[in-house]
């Protein structure tokens, strides 16, 4: 080697390997599901070979995971960096929902954001593959919840409690429990495809949520 080469940069190489595979399992899974989605697949897309991604994860399902953690992690320090840029807060804030001491306004700023990321295409094609497979392969459902689902509600979780702490909810209210009041319905009208996912209706969860159905 002369003297001003410098060496390949094997970590810079594996990087772009990462993130080529990254992008082939989420397009793949996206094109043609869960179950027709192959390490094989994936290695042929990534332009690696398949030993390179069985060197770093056991199974597909590892691979997709990983692929939308990092593209969730992506999204959020996007939306940091947004929030930066409008001077809202510094850009490596870890993300949580806001607390303006509003609960109502807080949670429909929140859920308005989820509704975005749900009709992206980026987004709503591999976690409908992953969430409708993890349906059926109770493995892999466990780990879809574990690591993608429970980190955000732990978001509303604490939340809820800085509600209670406040006052302003009741303060025998179970935030774990609270929480599905607004988060599921969403969840079953975007899987279910029963009714339109907007910002009027994730506006309306959290006022029925917050305020029940009897006459006030």
């Amino acid at each position: 080697m002369a003297p001003n080469q410098s060496a390949p940069d094997a970590t810079r190489r594996s990087q772009r390997s990462r993130r080529a595979i990254y992008d082939a399992a989420l397009a793949l899974v996206a094109e043609v599901g869960y179950p027709k989605t192959t390490i094989e697949g994936i290695a042929s897309r990534a332009g690696v070979g398949k030993q390179t991604i069985y060197r770093w994860w056991p199974s597909k399902a590892d691979v997709l995971l990983e692929a939308f953690l990092d593209l969730s992690e992506q999204a959020a320090q996007e939306a940091a960096q947004d929030r930066a840029d409008t001077g809202h807060e510094p850009a490596e804030t870890q993300y949580a929902i806001p607390d303006t001491g509003d609960l109502a306004a807080d949670l429909k700023h929140v859920l308005r954001a989820t509704v975005d990321e749900l009709r992206n295409p980026a987004f709503e094609a591999p976690s409908r593959a992953l969430a409708a497979e993890g349906v059926v392969n109770e493995e892999l459902g466990r780990r879809f919840v574990a690591r993608l689902l429970e980190p955000q509600l732990q978001l509303y979780v604490d939340r809820l409690r800085s509600a209670q702490e406040a006052g302003d909810v009741r303060p025998d209210l179970d935030p774990r429990i609270a929480l599905e009041l607004f988060v599921s319905p969403l969840a079953q009208r975007w899987l279910q495809h029963t009714g339109p996912i907007d910002y009027d209706y994730t506006d309306t969860l959290v006022d029925y949520a917050l305020h029940g159905l009897a006459p006030r």
